[in-house]
């Protein structure tokens, strides 16, 4: 087993949870321990590490652990692919193909928010993401329209784009709708000629010069035919690091905005650019309603990212929550915190869940504004406590604000809500504490039998901030149930407040000794 395990344990249900009750007196303990002894302990540990069949990419996480605890690591952005085009021209298929494994990229019920668009690819040794934007068949009255704004965002968030177009059918009304929207963009985009399973289908691939987009690229996505050369292609104009996705460092920190249609988020951003605003932007990027704004609160400079007007931009039903999906993921990309809008009026319903999970897929930092709140009454003040408790349990760690959008009551809440959260998610734990978190925490609590075997926790260090992320070197497979443990531990010691957690594993074998 040598890839990292364990990520984003707080979000995943499991049949046994393991909670012993005793955070207090591990705090106490750890406070009591000698700065000296702690160091000598942990690079004792780390010594012993030496003894085990590590990995390459292990060393380099070991290498970090040595860095400066207050230090922020910033990990470049991924360039983005966008593979984008109409319905049933092979988009999923030649997304499978490059990803090398099958992916079910859009659930068999319409309407239902696809739990992914993107994906991590290699080739030659180069990272990317590539992002699916295919596998849901809208409405045919709405064809073109629907294809290009799907497209449409897409683009927005891409480093480069290809564009599928089934080569026995050849050029379509719809594919010409989109060759119109990609030649307004700067991004480079490859002509792909899905379907020439052989040789003697590529002069089919011929005719796809008429879209004005320069040679067409045959593949066969199916078998594989001519994907390799295209990948080739693909890695030429693909940045090192992504030009729309890259991680900016300093400016005004980052919030998106998001929730479900009417929940009030563009009232909660109108309100706090237009009462007290110092200078609104309207960025590059986009060529529809503003997206992103500068706005003063709490006096400070903030950027906020709305993803309202979903509903208002998708005229047909079906399709509307894989926008809505597609829309949070591209406000994730550019925010470094969400502010999650729920309507205390109405029940914590599904809708708020998923998005909630993206929030968590992402990594961002978490806060949850609960709106209309001057709206409450008794009866439903008990109900949606109940709510909380029921449904939001995995993200008790989220600041939470009870805010009225419409009127602006209690909207200085939220800053400080933001300010813990982004302190949390920027938080980096020393290494020499953490493993003696690890060792105090272990030796009171050590992880449960399983089969007669009880893995131990051979060393720890925090990889990366922003989120948050700690790698475990272990001699055995450690329980979800023991996992999310560790990780309330942490909260409970160190705060955390607003910021997902995410533990990894990696279990190493004991070398075997030389005769």
């Amino acid at each position: 087993m040598t890839d990292d395990q364990g990520r984003n344990d707080e979000a995943t249900d499991a049949s046994e949870e393991f909670d012993p009750a005793g955070g207090e007196e591990l705090v106490a303990r750890l406070e009591e321990l000698d700065d000296t002894v702690v160091e000598k302990r942990t690079q004792a540990l780390r010594q012993s590490l030496d003894d085990y069949e590590l990995e390459e990419d292990d060393l380099e996480v070991l290498l970090g652990a040595s860095e400066d605890g207050d230090a922020i690591t910033y990990l470049p952005a991924l360039p983005v692919l966008a593979v984008v085009g109409r319905p049933n021209v092979g988009k999923s298929a030649l997304v499978n193909r490059i990803i090398g494994r099958r992916e079910a990229v859009v659930e068999d019920t319409p309407g239902v928010t696809r739990d992914r668009v993107s994906y991590k690819a290699e080739w030659n040794n180069r990272w990317y993401t590539i992002v699916d934007t295919g596998g849901w068949e809208p409405d045919a009255k709405g064809i073109d329209l629907s294809v290009a704004q799907q497209a449409e965002i897409a683009v927005e968030l891409a480093d480069a784009v290809l564009f599928v177009v089934d080569a026995n059918v050849g050029p379509t009304a719809t594919d010409e709708h989109v060759v119109k929207l990609l030649r307004r963009t700067d991004r480079p985009v490859i002509l792909v000629a899905n379907k020439v399973d052989d040789a003697v289908q590529e002069p089919n691939a011929a005719q796809l010069w008429s879209l004005g987009l320069g040679e067409p690229w045959p593949v066969s996505a199916v078998h594989g035919r001519g994907v390799a050369d295209l990948l080739d292609k693909v890695i030429e104009i693909l940045p090192e690091v992504s030009k729309v996705a890259k991680e900016e460092i300093g400016g005004p920190r980052r919030v998106a905005i998001l929730g479900r249609p009417n929940v009030g988020k563009s009232s909660l951003l109108n309100k706090a650019a237009g009462e007290e605003r110092v200078v609104v932007n309207s960025l590059a990027g986009t060529t529809r309603d503003p997206v992103d704004e500068q706005v003063e609160l709490g006096g400070k400079i903030w950027r906020f990212v709305d993803t309202a007007g979903i509903r208002r931009r998708v005229h047909l039903q079906q399709g509307a929550d894989f926008y809505a999906s597609l829309r949070t993921t591209a406000a994730l990309e550019k925010a470094e915190v969400a502010v999650v809008v729920l309507d205390v009026t109405e029940a914590v319903n599904v809708q708020d869940l998923r998005i909630i999970d993206l929030v968590l897929e992402s990594g961002r930092a978490l806060v949850l504004a609960f709106n209309k709140w001057d709206m409450l009454d008794d009866e439903r003040r008990w109900q949606l406590e109940r709510e909380v408790e029921r449904d939001l349990a995995h993200v008790a760690w989220a600041p939470r604000v009870n805010i009225s959008a419409k009127t602006g009551r209690h909207l200085e809440k939220l800053v400080p809500a933001l300010e813990l959260a982004l302190d949390s998610w920027d938080t980096r734990i020393p290494t020499g504490k953490f493993n003696a978190f690890l060792a105090e925490l272990t030796a009171e609590f050590p992880h449960p039998l399983r089969g007669g075997k009880q893995p131990r926790i051979l060393f720890g260090t925090q990889a990366q901030t922003r989120p948050p992320t700690f790698v475990l070197f272990t001699t055995g497979f450690l329980d979800p149930g023991y996992r999310r443990f560790i990780q309330r531990r942490l909260r409970e010691v160190y705060g955390f407040e607003g910021s997902p957690i995410i533990t990894n594993m990696r279990v190493r074998e004991k070398r075997a000794k030389r005769s």
